[in-house]
């Protein structure tokens, strides 16, 4: 199992620190869509790094167009030497709409198309065919020399991969269908992984022709833990309330529907309407902890993880890189690793 961390922290030190968890033994060093755009980091980190993964854990898809994803992947791809991996979301309606003024219809048929027109335009790119992209949402049929990047760029190392993430069953078709892994969003339980997920990914690998030998799925990444008692607590008190954040959208709502907690989302739901975010985290008890995160001492993680997930997850990542006896850490990322 391939383990990643969260590439964060100010830009100008993006490299530095890609070069820090790659001398850790991480595999992959993913961005976020937060405060800071996802791909820049990633630029600067692959300047400064050899061998990790670079990717974004997710980009904001619907803010963006085929032929931009189309250029920041071929570029990245390039300067990293064949280590990015473009990770795609949809991210729902209201930032789409009102924070990024775009246009929200369809995510799952829009993101298949958004998906199919980035390939389109990578193979125009690498095989000089014309471009004639016509679908429902997007239309790219203009392509001069002028904006064609040197197909030789990528002779070394192919096209990056494509990873989508998605919670509900039809975005989540969509990623076996047309790409080459699956984020698992962190509001994910066993439960839901397996009753869910997975069939729908198997579902979208059937219409692609594919199966699921080769396809990494980048599981839940809800980890609880520290060298005491009391780091664990403070890490379970976060982690209480990333929980309840996700769990106040009602996009998400399926997922505590299948563990028997619908009514919890409507309550969060609540809450989170009027401002009140410390009391969200005081609704997410032991039970629901434990079903989301894997709550354990250092040496238990990785037991605990190849017993939820081993046989379905290729890769797992830590929201911040485990602080203490790097050591101990060594030896509990080598148990990870093997499993």
């Amino acid at each position: 199992m391939k383990i990643d961390s969260l590439l964060t922290g100010p830009i100008g030190d993006a490299g530095r620190t890609a070069a820090d968890l790659e001398a850790a033994g991480y595999s992959g060093a993913w961005t976020v869509e937060g405060p800071h755009d996802p791909f820049l980091p990633l630029a600067v980190a692959a300047t400064q790094s050899r061998d990790i993964e670079l990717g974004t854990a997710i980009a904001v898809a619907f803010a963006r167009n085929p032929m931009l994803l189309a250029n920041i992947g071929w570029d990245l791809q390039t300067l990293s030497q064949g280590r990015f991996v473009l990770g795609l979301g949809s991210q729902i309606k209201p930032h789409i709409t009102k924070r990024f003024s775009m246009e929200w219809s369809r995510p799952a048929a829009r993101m298949r198309e958004m998906i199919q027109a980035v390939r389109a335009i990578w193979a125009t790119w690498l095989n000089g065919t014309p471009l004639r992209f016509r679908g429902e949402f997007y239309r790219h049929t203009l392509m001069t020399p002028m904006f064609t990047p040197r197909a030789g760029d990528l002779d070394d190392f192919g096209l990056p991969p494509i990873f989508l993430a998605g919670v509900g069953p039809r975005m989540t078709e969509v990623a076996g269908e047309v790409c080459d892994g699956f984020l698992c969003h962190p509001f994910t339980t066993e439960k839901y992984l397996r009753e869910v997920t997975l069939p729908a990914l198997q579902r979208g690998r059937a219409c692609a022709g594919a199966g699921m030998d080769g396809y990494e799925i980048a599981g839940p990444s809800f980890v609880v833990t520290g060298e005491t008692d009391e780091e664990i607590e403070r890490s379970a008190a976060a982690t209480r309330q990333q929980i309840a954040f996700y769990g106040s959208t009602p996009a998400y709502r399926p997922v505590l529907e299948i563990e028997g907690w619908g009514d919890l989302q409507t309550e969060l739901n609540t809450l989170s309407k009027r401002g009140q975010w410390a009391e969200m985290g005081t609704l997410i008890d032991d039970e629901i902890l434990h079903r989301f995160a894997v709550v354990a001492a250092p040496e238990e993680i990785a037991p605990e993880l190849a017993r939820r997930y081993g046989d379905v997850i290729s890769r797992i990542s830590f929201y911040t890189p485990p602080q203490g006896d790097p050591d101990r850490w060594q030896a509990v990322m080598a148990a990870i690793k093997a499993i």
